[in-house]
């Protein structure tokens, strides 16, 4: 079974030969809906308008605790992994949870400015929030094509 995401995030783990699996209409449905969602999220968000603030904080919520479910699935991947892969792969691995932790921290830090922003600063944080939504799907995105690439 391959992992999802927002998109996420590093089922590829950039690569790793050892730990490819088939291929199956699930993984390509578990990507898509990833991208769909991040896609749902970012146009749902850009729609609210600070009086509709709790509804978009409520959307995000949920959208960021199934990211954190996906790439805890990830992790776990990896670590029942580790002892199958080569100390380049490992590394890779490494660097790439680094990198996505990375960006769902920053992603957590606008989702606090988000929920604390006053209605002056609302349309300011959204868009600081999307952009940073979308570099983590982006970084996700990139690991689950590096993965796909080495089948």
């Amino acid at each position: 079974m391959k992992f999802n995401i927002c998109a996420i995030v590093l089922i590829s783990i950039l690569g790793i030969t050892p730990l490819c699996y088939a291929e199956t209409s699930t993984d390509k449905t578990s990507i898509e809906e990833v991208k769909q969602e991040t896609q749902d999220l970012l146009q749902s968000l850009d729609a609210y308008t600070a009086d509709q603030k709790d509804e978009a904080i409520r959307i995000t919520k949920t959208a960021l605790d199934k990211l954190d479910k996906r790439i805890d699935t990830l992790e776990a991947h990896v670590d029942e992994s580790w002892d199958k892969m080569d100390k380049d792969a490992r590394k890779k691995a490494r660097d790439s949870l680094k990198a996505l932790r990375k960006h769902r921290n920053q992603v957590a830090e606008w989702y606090g400015s988000l929920k604390s922003s006053t209605e002056n600063a609302w349309e300011h944080m959204k868009k600081g929030f999307s952009n940073a939504y979308k570099a983590l799907h982006d970084a996700w995105e990139k690991s689950e094509n590096d993965f796909g690439s080495s089948k």
